[in-house]
């Protein structure tokens, strides 16, 4: 990693790329720390601070901190990866969506413009829930004690436009093709939060040495974990692929042989960000609204036994995560496609007719080979949040900042900077002997 990050900045047209990514990232962190007008940032860190349900936590993290600082970023890329899921799931079900998708760059960009319509919409639907939830008692008049409903407008208007400037800011940085944009936002976000509690228990080292241990102990499990993320994230299955001999005019073609690469986690975090989204939305609803565990029986039944950290929370979790993986899996690889490939190329998978056969054995492959990732997606989302709590009973912080999801979204974003970084450095240099 660090030897492609010193290839890269060898070479004029990638560091300046790089250098436009760090700026535009700069700028994103400086908008989570500017204030909403209209909002009592005070009162609105105590809540997210105080949050029980442990979903105002988990967006705060995303967030790098907007969230508690009442920030005009406060909402993220929230509402465009909620967008994304529903936009995804519409496109299976709706045909001329699912032709759009099948339409190339077009489509793509079509797709797009209509995922950030509905991220908009959204944005708007969580600005509302803001204000209506936090009451007047959070709002700060900035145009008279008679016309709080005005100040309302305007923070509705100011968040919505932070989630606008997002996204541009994830699209701008995407364009200098140093990875995806909102991914490093996400990526950026997570790390600050991370260092941030990293900072605030080391403080607490010179109150008890009891925060010492704990802290040790925390940070030798997340590299650990660390270590079986990233040895998960590059596990793929190799399927052979021998092509036969063919003779075209005067040249013989063929007789070589090749593999088609299946990763065990294709489809990364995904269904994890997914799944959470999903089972998430109605706490986050009645978090935004002000309804807490006392407020109802249907409240209290919920958060008894759907709310972060039941066991009924984990069981759905984890049938979610399976169900969003075997649908990627679906999306991105097609056997059928595949072999009707393999065959039009004169190739075959040894000791596999071509043909259905081969169609049934890649399929068989996909399936056992997304069944494993699933498996281990769910353990990630689940296990180890159980283990860092064993650990660090006393730092609150960093059971906030360090979850598994979090560390899945860190690595998946910094193999696929790695990997555009390394793509960069092959172009220029081909581009250079040519």
């Amino acid at each position: 990693m660090f030897k492609t990050l010193g290839n890269a900045f060898k070479n004029r047209e990638i560091r300046k790329s790089i250098l436009i990514t760090l700026a535009l990232l700069l700028v994103y962190r400086l908008g989570c720390f500017l204030p909403t007008p209209g909002l009592n940032s005070d009162l609105y860190a105590d809540i997210a601070a105080n949050d029980t349900t442990g979903i105002l936590s988990l967006l705060n993290t995303v967030t790098g901190s907007a969230l508690s600082n009442a920030a005009i970023f406060a909402l993220g890329v929230t509402p465009y990866i909620n967008a994304s899921i529903i936009v995804q799931l519409l496109a299976v079900a709706i045909p001329s969506l699912e032709r759009l998708s099948k339409e190339g760059d077009t489509g793509r960009d079509k797709i797009n413009l209509i995922t950030k319509i509905v991220a908009l919409v959204l944005a708007l639907a969580q600005g509302l829930g803001i204000v209506l939830g936090l009451g007047s008692d959070y709002i700060d008049p900035i145009f008279g004690e008679n016309i709080t409903w005005l100040t309302s407008v305007v923070v509705i208007i100011v968040l919505m436009a932070g989630t606008c400037f997002t996204m541009w800011l994830g699209d701008k940085i995407t364009e200098q093709g140093i990875g995806n944009g909102l991914s490093l936002i996400i990526f950026i976000g997570i790390i600050a939060s991370a260092a941030q509690s990293v900072l605030n228990a080391i403080r607490n080292i010179s109150n008890s040495l009891t925060y010492l241990w704990e802290l040790i102990g925390f940070l030798a499990l997340v590299v650990i974990i660390f270590f079986l993320i990233v040895f998960v994230d590059l596990a793929e299955r190799k399927i052979t692929v021998q092509y036969s001999k063919q003779m075209k005019g005067r040249k013989m073609y063929g007789g070589q042989s090749s593999y088609i690469p299946l990763k065990v986690n294709a489809s990364g975090v995904l269904p994890i960000i997914f799944a959470s989204a999903i089972i998430t939305f109605p706490s986050l609803v009645m978090a935004l609204f002000g309804v807490t565990r006392d407020s109802g029986w249907f409240a209290n039944f919920w958060y008894t036994y759907f709310g972060t950290g039941s066991i009924m929370y984990s069981v759905l979790t984890a049938l979610l995560i399976l169900f969003f993986a075997y649908f990627y899996a679906t999306i991105q690889f097609n056997p059928s496609d595949v072999s009707l490939n393999i065959q039009q190329h004169g190739g075959f998978i040894p000791g596999i007719r071509q043909g259905k056969p081969t169609t049934d054995y890649l399929k068989k492959i996909s399936h056992r080979i997304t069944l494993f990732g699933a498996i281990f997606l769910a353990f990630i989302a689940l296990v180890p949040s159980v283990l860092f709590s064993a650990v660090a009973v006393g730092s609150q912080g960093l059971l906030n900042s360090f979850t598994a999801t979090g560390m899945l979204i860190v690595v998946s974003v910094a193999i696929e900077f790695k990997d555009q970084l390394e793509a960069q450095l092959m172009m220029r240099r081909h581009k250079n002997i040519l």
